[in-house]
Formats: structure tokens, sequence, C-alpha cells
């Protein structure tokens, strides 16, 4: 009855995503719509089950579509709304559901008059667009062309299962997540459905390393409320606190605490997933915090470190400068690395990696200086020093210094960013303490040990 508010669900509600397009199923297209409609659905409580990607094919789709509402009542699909003969996902569902698509009128009428507006002319084939599954209700869409649109059936589950059909290009997804989506699940969610949820990041921890430190957290606040994302020298915990709403903000701050004491001052930011500070910011901020600044000299890095210390904006105010000495010559002559040092001990060595770190803090007039060299493969490496082999060294105030050596696994592109995350990480230990040895460094014994 018009006026009348929508049923609340009365049970949890499970949702399944369907992402469809062939180009999907390559390897140069990721799948960030399903992320954009997880985060949705978690902020509104709603359980997600699976997601599937499959290619342009009506038959497909339907059967993709029939499988996943054996799991769930809501289903939600992005991509194949477009003017192409491949775009298929309205005839892939009206395969399913038994329904007819044909053209809204009205709907084309609103599409031509954007065009209109434009001063463009229509191209005939946008009329696809306009076509409508029979009995769906059209959800316009302000940042594009082709509408969304929610279709309610019957079958299989008890309360029915609703469709939700949206664009596949990013930006219009979002317009409709936000316009369509979002106040939908708002008006039937459960008083009280959905968490609160924080963000934690720890540098240069192995995975299994937080995992074993974290088990009392797991065990005292269920694991569900726990997630753990691991990338290359950085672990995400996402902690999620649900139920009465006035109990959720205690509850999280509960749990960053017992994480905090879990893994100390591993963990170096802490605050909302979409504003999340990256770590070489973090460690920008320490040294404007302290009105101090650093300058790198990198080798097998090839200016990577230089690149993420700037990719900060206001960096200027703690990053002075730096130099990329590939080779020897220019290791002696632009940072005074000793001759000796190098032919004794050779350009991958602890000698070789303090002297470039001093010699960048001192050429630069900066309070710390960095060193990186050593070997990112494939090839180069030798029986003593293997292809992974790094030594990174960090120079700063009153002769303090810290060194490490590691064997970092990988490609060559892994072996670089590892190299200067640890980097990061030295830098941020000897920030926070005041000086800086190897084996204060919680992953520094034995020094030859990278993440695996």
């Amino acid at each position: 009855m018009h006026g009348c508010k929508p049923p609340r669900y009365t049970a949890p509600v499970k949702a399944s995503i369907l992402a469809v397009g062939d180009e999907l199923l390559g390897t140069d297209r990721l799948d960030t719509n399903s992320l954009a409609l997880t985060e949705v659905l978690r902020r509104r409580g709603v359980e997600l089950v699976s997601k599937a990607v499959v290619g342009d094919d009506v038959v497909v789709i339907a059967e993709a579509l029939d499988a996943l509402r054996e799991r769930a009542e809501l289903l939600l699909v992005t991509g194949g709304l477009g003017p192409t003969r491949d775009d298929l996902t309205r005839e892939g569902v009206a395969r399913l559901l038994g329904r007819s698509v044909a053209v809204d009128e009205a709907e084309w009428d609103r599409i031509e008059r954007g065009f209109r507006k434009l001063g463009r002319r229509i191209p005939r084939v946008n009329r696809k667009q306009a076509e409508r599954v029979e009995g769906a209700e059209m959800l316009p869409n302000r940042a594009g062309v082709a509408p969304g649109q929610r279709i309610e059936d019957a079958a299989p589950s008890p309360r029915g299962t609703t469709y939700f059909l949206f664009p596949g290009v990013p930006r219009e997804l979002h317009a409709l997540l936000e316009d369509a989506l979002d106040p939908w699940l708002a008006a039937r969610a459960e008083d009280g459905a959905g968490f609160d949820q924080v963000e934690m990041r720890v540098a240069c921890l192995p995975e299994s390393v937080v995992e074993e430190r974290i088990a009392q957290v797991y065990e005292h606040f269920g694991d569900g409320n726990v997630s753990v994302l691991a990338r290359p020298g950085e672990i995400r915990l996402r902690l999620r606190a649900g139920g009465a709403v006035e109990g959720r903000a205690p509850r999280l701050a509960e749990m960053e605490a017992a994480v905090r004491d879990a893994l100390g001052d591993a963990v170096f930011y802490v605050g909302p997933i979409e504003d999340g500070v990256e770590f070489e910011g973090a460690v920008g901020g320490l040294l404007a915090a302290r009105g101090e600044t650093v300058a790198v000299a990198e080798s097998c890095t090839g200016g990577l470190l230089g690149q993420r210390l700037t990719a900060t904006a206001g960096s200027s105010a703690w990053f002075v400068g730096g130099y990329l000495t590939y080779s020897n010559r220019l290791k002696k002559r632009l940072l005074g690395v000793p001759r000796e040092t190098l032919v004794e001990y050779g350009a991958v060595s602890k000698p070789t990696a303090l002297a470039m770190a001093a010699g960048a803090r001192e050429r630069c007039g900066s309070d710390y200086g960095i060193g990186i060299t050593g070997v990112a493969g494939p090839g180069g490496g030798s029986e003593s020093r293997p292809v992974g082999t790094v030594h990174i060294a960090v120079a700063g105030p009153a002769d303090s210094r810290s060194h490490f050596e590691a064997r970092f696994p990988g490609d060559r592109a892994r072996v670089r960013q590892l190299s200067t995350q640890f980097a990061l990480e030295m830098l941020r230990r000897m920030l926070l303490s005041g000086e800086g040895p190897a084996d204060a460094l919680p992953w520094a014994a034995p020094s030859r040990m990278g993440p695996p």
C-alpha cells in the first residue's frame, strides 16, 4: 500500500554477487565492482555468501543466477547493461524468470532527452539500454545512460528473491548504490542491523606471526569479527562490532586495545578503512611531528623509496632528496663510500649500506639517511649473495645507526617493494625509540631473514 513502510527482515539476509563480462575472465581487468557492493552489504548487516564471475552468455548468466539464488534471497548483478549485442544481462535474467524483455518507451524518452541536452545525436543502438525485464522497476542512473533495474520474484526462497541489475561502469555503479541499493537495504534492515568497523595496519610482521599473536583476540571476540588481509610487508586487520548500536563503539575499542597489546608498536595506523594512511605517509607524519627530515641513497631499488616518500602530499616538509647510485663509481663519487669498503666487502654488504646511509645524510643535510643495496634479480646472484639479498641501513643523529640484512623471496618487483617497506620500518623504529640497533627490530633475528 502506498505510504506504508516496507517489511523489515525477520532473519539475517543472505546475498550473492554476479559480475558479468568477458573482460573479467581475462588478466587485464579486475572486478572492483564486487568490492563496492560488498562494502554496502556489510554496512547494512547483510551476509554475503558467494560471488561469481561469468562471461557474456545468456545461458551461462541464467544458470549462474539459478545456482546463486539457492543460497541467497538478494542477488546483485553488475555489468552487461550496455548498448551492444554482447550486453546480455537483461536477457539472462529474463530467461531465468520466464519473463519477456521489451523497450520501456518512457525510459527511452529520458535517454533521448539526456543526449539532446548534451547536443549529441543518439545512436540507435542505445535503445537497447531502455529495455526492461518484465515486472522490473527501473532505477535512474544519474551518472550515465543505462538505468539499473530491480526485480522481485516469488521463487525459490520463502521470502522470495530480489534482483538488482547494475551497470558495470564503476562510477555509474557507485551512483546507483548510493541512490537505490543502500536506501532499499536501510529501509528493510532489522533495527540495529549492521556493524561498526575499524582497520589496523601492521608493518613488516609475517602473517603467521600476526596470526599467532592475535589468537586470543579470535578466541575472545570470535573469528568472524576479525579479518586478516596480507600484502608484501604489511598486514591489515579489520575489526567489526555488531549488535546494539550503543554497544558497538565500546566493543570495538576493547578489540582494538587487545590487538595493540598483542602487536605493540608494529601497528602504524588505526582508523576508517576508506581514509587509511599508507605506510610511507605514516612515517612521514612521524618526521613532520618531530620537525625532522630524511634523505635516501638507493641502488637495487632504483628510486622506489624516494618515489614512495614523495607520493604523500606535503612530503617536502620531511623529504630532502636522494641519490640513485647503481654503480660503484657513483657510490664513491656522490656518497663518499670508501674505495677500500667496496673492494673488501663489495657493493652488497653491511659496510657499504651504512656508508651510503651516512653519505646521504651528510651530503643532503638531513637528520636521517637511508641506504639500500642488494641483488633484486632475476640474475646477478652468487652463492654468498643469492638473489633477494639486500642490505638496508639507517643513519641518524648522534651517530645512531641501524642495519638489516634480508633474504627476500619473490621476483624483482617483490624484492624491491619489500626492501623499501623494511627501510621505512627501520626509520620508523628509530624515530619511535630514538635509536636503531638491529636487534631491537622484531623481524631482525636471525639477521638474514625476510618475510615468508
